[in-house]
């Protein structure tokens, strides 16, 4: 018979501070007064009062013992975890690098082995050090992060769960020594946890909870045959030739990106059915460049009828709005088949608005609905 896998929930944390280790240890206490066989695998309290005493309510399995380079550590006891097989491993600082004497170098990969085991593992990890933002972090903070978490790993996990704070209550926090030791606190507050840190920090956090969100929703509309528009967030497409006029249609889109919260830019290069582009890759490279400096994407997709190829990949996107440029002398026109196209547009576009923006009149172009 297969071992069922355990199920992985994740506390993650927009900064060190912010009380995922005690968030966790709540979820653990009301599981245990539901019935749930819950064990304390790893929990660092970094002398926390509060933390250590919630702590004192479970049962907290021995650690490993560990000697390097003539000092003495303790880690999480995997194979004391296995032999003890709880229902829930309540495990901490999911990035943790092993000391050297154990079969995996990270703690993410003793996870994996429990989780494997079929135990449940509730656990906690900082935004920092996600690899995917890795260098983003570094740039903003000037600290390097060694201790990494593949992304992919926490998208896995059946619950993620954002821990945040103010950056001004996470400050008041440090000051009144509920993060760390009072020797630490005026060196903490001019370097790591400066407010434009912070703020940095919890924005990367906020945005990389909602690309997991958005990757959730997509497969749960794919799963269950969802086509329409679901218009949970601004995601603008805008059509391009890979002519110089583009430019100021894809800084166009990108205003009307900017206008909510969470809004998405997706450039998209129609070439004909045999593969053929009327673009130059120099000029389309040019536009890439600019896309993405304005935060989008660029796409290529294939299709002799260009309407339909667009509002295919629109849809497929999850699109709101739909950018197509129209002046008499435009690529794009002439690529759509001449008059009438902007109008076939907008019939086929359904729920999706369409924008016709006029060159010459300099971007100053009307808008129109298809919905």
């Amino acid at each position: 018979m297969t071992q069922q896998r355990g199920r992985l929930k994740v506390y993650l944390g927009a900064a060190p501070g912010v009380g995922k280790t005690y968030r966790m240890l709540d979820e653990g206490l009301r599981r245990k007064e539901r019935g749930t066989e819950v064990v304390v695998a790893f929990v660092e309290c970094h002398e926390r009062q509060r933390t250590e005493s919630m702590l004192r309510r479970f049962e907290v399995l021995p650690r490993a013992q560990r000697s390097y380079r003539g000092a003495e550590f303790t880690e999480l006891d995997l194979d004391a975890v296995l032999t003890r097989r709880p229902q829930v491993a309540l495990i901490d600082e999911l990035a943790h690098t092993n000391v050297p004497g154990g079969r995996n170098a990270k703690r993410w990969q003793d996870v994996e082995e429990l989780l494997a085991a079929g135990i449940e593992v509730v656990t906690t990890v900082n935004v920092q050090h996600m690899e995917s933002l890795n260098d983003v972090v570094h740039e903003i903070t000037g600290v390097p992060q060694r201790e990494t978490v593949p992304d992919e790993l926490v998208r896995r996990a059946d619950q993620i769960e954002l821990v945040d704070m103010p950056p001004e209550g996470l400050r008041r926090r440090l000051v009144h020594g509920n993060v760390y030791s009072a020797d630490e606190v005026d060196a903490a507050l001019g370097n790591y946890f400066r407010i434009g840190n912070l703020i940095a920090l919890r924005q990367l956090a906020l945005l990389w909870l909602a690309g997991h969100v958005d990757e959730r929703l997509q497969s749960y509309r794919a799963e269950h045959g969802i086509t329409e528009v679901w218009e949970t967030r601004e995601r603008v497409v805008v059509a391009l030739t890979g002519g110089p006029e583009d430019e100021s249609l894809i800084r166009r889109a990108a205003r009307i990106a900017a206008r909510s919260a969470g809004g998405e830019l997706l450039a998209v290069h129609v070439a004909r059915g045999d593969g053929l582009s009327d673009a130059g890759p120099e000029a389309l490279g040019t536009q890439r460049r600019l896309v993405e400096s304005l935060g989008g994407t660029l796409h290529w997709v294939v299709g002799d009828d260009i309407p339909a190829a667009l509002l295919e990949f629109a849809r497929s996107q999850d699109a709101t709005q739909l950018v197509l440029g129209t002046s008499r002398r435009s690529r794009i026109a002439r690529a759509l088949g001449g008059p009438g196209t902007g109008e076939t547009t907008i019939e086929l576009s359904g729920e999706i608005d369409v924008h016709m923006v006029s060159r010459s009149a300099d971007g100053r172009g009307h808008r129109l609905s298809g919905g």
